[in-house]
């Protein structure tokens, strides 16, 4: 039996009206690849914290941090998922079906797609539904000075050069990046789901690989899943995650390093909450689910099967609880 199917009973059977005390917590590092960008009015978002969460003077000191806010984490991995239902046939772009057209964040919402109802949506009059994918802005384990780089770059005629014509061409701007293997511990909640919607939220973190503005020239990042938490409640915030690494190894360290401290660090920060914990997954029973979800995004039969099954779902709690149901009932 695989460990997907030892998890079913951690799983809701329909997506409930309320808050029902089943969460699961994805524990991750996300990490850059290349030379992402995350900021606000032309600068990288930073933050003044502390360094660590100990006594000595190297936690006490105050460093910058970059910042990753909750919309640049989850954004892509909402439009992964979309793609994804699109992909299958399940939604629409085309705005004259209308049983399948979904405007992304917009009036025309289709409030019942598995984006909608997990998600969230807020569209004034038209009804609202609150998000099950519970996240927070993100902080670098490492400090910004050690974090970024500035870089010039302009605009060449099709040529390739500066001028044409004896017309010389002045776009030459500067922009500053995060620099590649910068680690931003993270943790990603989702409340309540069934066993789809569990699939495919981890599907979405596991397939979004690019984050921050211009993501089609830069961007790419990895999301390692470092552990699984199945649990009655909220857990530790993303910067006391961040700090309590940066204790654990000393300051910054290599992805493989981060990685190996992470279920210790984890542990230790969960046996200070007051949750009843229910599954810590962690280590090879972590890679055997990672693998099982992988092989069933490889499979299409079960894929099809897997993500209508949660279009189903999330379209009869829609019309049970949500903007779809008719008034009167």
């Amino acid at each position: 039996m695989g460990i997907l199917k030892k998890l079913q009973p951690e799983f809701q059977s329909v997506f409930p009206r309320l808050a029902s005390g089943k969460y699961i917590h994805f524990i991750m590092l996300r990490h850059s690849q290349s030379f992402p960008v995350f900021q606000t009015d032309g600068i990288l978002n930073t933050a003044r914290t502390q360094a660590g969460l100990g006594t000595t003077d190297e936690s006490k000191k105050q460093i910058s941090r970059l910042v990753m806010f909750k919309r640049k984490q989850t954004t892509p991995e909402r439009l992964a998922g979309r793609e994804l239902l699109r992909s299958l046939n399940l939604t629409s772009t085309d705005e004259s079906n209308k049983d399948k057209y979904c405007e992304y964040n917009g009036e025309k919402s289709c409030k019942k797609c598995p984006d909608c109802i997990i998600y969230g949506f807020a569209i004034g009059d038209s009804g609202s539904e609150r998000s099950k994918v519970y996240s927070d802005s993100a902080f670098s384990l490492s400090a910004y000075e050690e974090s970024h780089r500035s870089f010039t770059f302009n605009a060449p005629f099709e040529g390739g050069t500066m001028s044409e014509a004896g017309e010389m061409r002045s776009s030459i701007n500067e922009l500053d990046h995060v620099i590649p293997e910068v680690t931003f511990p993270t943790v990603e909640t989702l409340r309540d789901p069934t066993y789809e919607g569990f699939i495919y939220v981890l599907g979405n973190l596991l397939r979004t690989k690019r984050y921050g503005a211009q993501e089609s020239r830069t961007g790419t990042m990895k999301n390692y899943i470092a552990g699984i938490v199945f649990c009655d409640g909220e857990i530790f915030s993303n910067l006391h995650y961040t700090q309590a690494l940066y204790d654990a190894l000393k300051g910054d360290a290599p992805i493989a390093d981060i990685l190996q401290k992470v279920e210790e660090v984890a542990n230790n920060l969960l046996n200070d909450e007051p949750v009843r914990t229910t599954k810590r997954l962690f280590g090879s029973q972590l890679e055997e689910l990672l693998d099982e979800v992988s092989a069933l995004y490889q499979d299409e039969t079960r894929l099809v099967e897997t993500i209508n099954a949660l279009y189903g779902q999330t379209k009869a709690y829609a019309e049970s609880f949500g903007a779809l149901k008719k008034k009167g009932k």
